[in-house]
């Protein structure tokens, strides 16, 4: 069985904060070089999601299927498609993705059916076999799926639904050979609808999520859903009969498998949408598609009316919901949630070729409807990071991949996955003509110079830009969980809203127009605050009681966090402990159920306050712990910390930190004597407390054992290494003896042992020689120069393509009545009051 998620660490409302990334398995990573992409080729892309900041994977259909409508025909439920490797494979890719923090939502198509599929088999020989008013002991137990389908001796019936796929249908009904009958289907005629008036229907799906949920999928899309129940004089969408079904499926699931999510494809406007949520009973997201051509619409028309006019008609939603948010459903835009008029003016604008246009919608990607427009492209996508939901993005997107709508039906836009300017777009070692489709060249979108490698060594691409925008979005939960509330300045051009979550206040603007612009925001009631743009942490004019004039260039955007006023801020200068509700377990505090906590609130409100860390005047962006080191075997013991911090304005850093969980007396000690160590502390666990663990004695006694023991310590892509002095005397490996913190202010931290030795931890790495440690040892073993604090020795941090880097050096202690820093400051105190006297 797959591995599920630490259920005892998971937030319930996951999905709120989630960041989806959509994609196709057979289009990302083909790992055997037979055309097509597969489950372990995902595996060896999935660094690559991690990197790019999605938390969440949405793969769409991989079970055995004909494939005349790419995977949503389902031929077997309970198996994956062979082409895209094994069962075993897909539990393989659920344990790396979840190791990784990476939840996978998958498909569940319950409304139809393949008719290639078992079930349909079964039900037109139970069916003909009924016609023929004889059951014939050849059909054994096909009688059970009589039932499973609808059918009906007349085409005549529910003649008030709609033809959905007018492109290809005439009628909802086809009729079978076999059966001698006519069977209902919504979509394609090759795709009979499941009868769900037949309560074997009901135990049939429960058992599919069944099988997959305890595999350890976090998710399922019920794809189709409004189309489960028809019903004469009605037009057999969103039915009570829907609701009460979704009701009892939820109960399920949440009784066999809590923190799952059900996803409804509900293609309604947003009253009929939003029921679906139900009184949050029924599915926990749904997709919001109304608002997605209206954001399209609203750029071009250059007026911010269609999306205001979209969102105010959404009704309010459950607690425990959340919209799906997206720039287009999968491989296309859609346009069944618009007026004819809208869709007409749509397929002007945006689908001026034919050939663009399927059923009612523009099967284009992203970059080729907005004309390639980096400035478009942003704007959109800020706008989807900014709206109310949780934002879904599609393979390639990131990186601005084209499309080739010549290709049929939607394939256009699901070629392959543009990795680099190999062959094949570095997705197969395939002959090119074996793809499953060909790559994009399109000389504007050329997979040799769109592509990730291209991308990753452009720190202006849009590939970091996603990833940036990605991050800053995960900065603050105003995004995935605040309220909306529209600004309306005059400028009609001018999209300005506010997004707010307990302290936190976002302002969003957004110029719709390709002319520079302006508008003056009521935000009166702010009155005082201070605006920061977030990307650059840069402070604007204050504000105050009349009205916020702002300017925008074209397609400009700006997200403003508003900062509280300045006797306030000076109020709550002093530093707020932050709190964890994780278990008080570094395992899992470490593990990618909790380390995104650590990474974005709990590490860098500790290193902006420490007095070793000397970038305070530096604009911070994220960090990042790229390796934890135990030093000790023991569960409990200490770690000591690598962790990256990324600037807007500096170079990246690397700084090392030690931590430890303390309870009981041991956590009071800490706080008594050093208050200022406390990292965090957690909630529900008795006190407990993660500090700093220069100030446990026994973490100090194992850096001055692992430096005279040559002790090597593994770490996944590190080692720590001991390097202690040929003159170092026998019994002195045993002489760690009582140890002190040296508290004076400093770039490192330092400690005394039995006033016998004396160790530093340089906090700020950088990889080379390190020259203090590099003259003392030389001064020592290589001269007799006595002035000089005997060299002991040293830790390194030894990492594959990069030179060792010095951690802790071991010096003999000099006594001594203080230390340099002091008696600088004092000399440069006395200095300035002689000048002044």
């Amino acid at each position: 069985m797959a591995q599920e998620p630490n259920d005892t660490s998971i937030d319930p409302l996951w999905y709120k904060d989630a960041i989806i990334y959509e994609l196709h398995v057979k289009t990302f990573y083909d790992s055997d070089g037979n055309g097509m992409g597969d489950f372990r080729g995902l595996i060896e892309k999935l660094d690559y999601l991690q990197d790019l900041g999605v938390t969440a994977i949405w793969l769409l259909p991989f079970y055995p299927s004909p494939l005349r409508d790419d995977g949503y025909d389902i031929a077997d439920y309970f198996d994956v498609n062979p082409t895209f490797g094994s069962l075993n494979d897909f539990r393989a890719l659920l344990d790396a993705a979840h190791e990784r923090n990476l939840r996978v939502i998958t498909e569940l198509v319950i409304n139809h059916t393949s008719d290639q599929n078992p079930w349909f088999q079964k039900s037109r020989r139970a069916a003909a076999a009924a016609a023929a008013g004889a059951i014939e002991p050849g059909y054994g137990g096909d009688i059970a799926y009589k039932d499973f389908y609808v059918w009906s001796n007349t085409p005549e019936k529910y003649k008030d639904a709609r033809i959905i796929f007018k492109d290809f249908e005439t009628s909802n009904w086809a009729w079978d050979p076999v059966a001698k009958a006519y069977y209902w289907h919504r979509f394609y005629s090759h795709q009979p609808d499941l009868n769900f008036e037949n309560p074997a229907v009901h135990d049939a799906v429960e058992k599919v999520c069944d099988f997959w949920l305890s595999m350890g999928v976090d998710g399922l899309r019920l794809d189709a859903v409004p189309y489960l129940y028809e019903r004469e004089d009605s037009n057999c969408e969103n039915l009570p009969e829907t609701h009460e079904y979704l009701r009892k499926l939820r109960a399920h699931v949440d009784a066999k498998f809590p923190n799952r999510v059900l996803l409804a494809e509900a293609n309604q406007w947003p009253e009929d949408a939003a029921a679906y949520f139900g009184k949050g009973d029924e599915s926990q997201m749904s997709f919001h598609f109304p608002l997605m051509p209206r954001m399209f619409m609203a750029l071009q028309m250059e007026d911010r009316f269609p999306i205001i006019d979209i969102l105010e008609q959404t009704p309010s939603i459950p607690e425990n919901c959340q919209w799906a948010m997206f720039l287009r459903n999968h491989d296309e835009l859609t346009l069944e949630m618009v007026t004819d008029e809208e869709r007409d003016y749509m397929y002007r604008v945006y689908a001026t070729d034919p050939h663009a246009r399927i059923n009612l919608g523009i099967r284009r990607r992203l970059a080729p409807l907005l004309a390639n427009s980096r400035r478009k492209i942003e704007l959109l996508n800020t706008l989807l990071f900014s709206m109310p939901g949780t934002p879904i993005v599609y393979y390639g997107d990131e990186i601005g991949m084209g499309d080739n709508f010549y290709l049929g039906d939607r394939n256009g836009c699901r070629t392959p996955m543009q990795w680099s300017p190999d062959r094949n777009a570095g997705f197969s070692r395939a002959n090119p003509q074996q793809l499953y489709l060909p790559v994009t060249i399109d000389p504007e979108y050329h997979y040799e110079a769109v592509n990730v490698e291209n991308q990753q060594k452009n720190l202006s691409s849009l590939l970091w830009w996603t990833r940036r925008v990605i991050a800053m979005r995960k900065n603050f939960k105003a995004f995935s969980r605040g309220s909306l509330e529209f600004l309306n300045p005059d400028n009609a051009k001018v999209l300005a809203f506010l997004r707010r979550w307990e302290n936190e206040t976002i302002v969003v603007v957004a110029n719709l127009s390709r002319f520079a612009q302006s508008a003056e925001l009521d935000l009166s009631r702010f009155a005082g605050y201070v605006p920061m743009e977030v990307f650059s942490r840069n402070l604007f004019r204050p504000i105050r009681k009349s009205r916020y004039v702002i300017t925008l260039g074209p397609h400009a955007y700006y997200w403003f966090a508003l900062q509280a006023p300045t006797d306030a801020r000076r109020a709550s200068k002093k530093r707020v402990v932050p709190t964890i509700k994780a278990p008080a377990d570094l395992d899992i505090l470490l593990g990618n159920s909790q380390r995104e906590q650590l990474e974005r609130e709990i590490l860098p409100n500790y290193v902006r306050n420490s007095r070793w860390f000397g970038s305070k005047a530096r604009t911070f962006r994220d960090l990042k712990v790229i390796e934890q080191l135990a030093i000790s075997p023991d569960r409990d013991g200490a770690r000591l910390l690598f962790v990256e911090l990324n600037y807007l304005d500096a170079p990246t850093e690397t700084y090392a930190i030690p931590v430890k969980i303390a309870s009981g007396e041991a956590a009071r000690q800490v706080s008594q004597s050093a208050s200022h160590a406390i990292i965090a502390h957690f909630v529900d666990s008795g006190g407990a407390i993660l500090f700093d663990a220069i100030w446990d004695t026994t973490f100090r006694s194992q850096l001055f054992e692992a430096i005279v023991q040559h002790q090597a310590i593994k770490g996944e892509v590190s080692d720590l290494v001991g390097l202690a002095s040929d003159k170092l005397e026998p019994d002195h490996l045993l002489a760690s003896g009582k140890s002190q913190v040296f508290g004076a202010e400093q770039s490192n931290s330092s400690m005394l042992f039995d006033n016998g030795f004396f160790l530093k931890l340089y906090r700020k790495l950088e990889d080379g020689v390190n020259p203090d440690v590099e003259l003392n040892r030389f001064l020592t073993e290589h001269t007799q120069f006595p002035n000089v604090p005997a060299f002991v020795g040293a830790l390194e941090y030894r990492r594959t393509k990069a030179e060792p880097t010095v951690v802790c050096l071991l010096q003999r202690a000099v006594a001594s009545e203080g230390d340099v820093w002091t008696l600088t400051v004092d000399a440069i105190g006395r200095y300035y009051e002689r000048v002044l006297e």
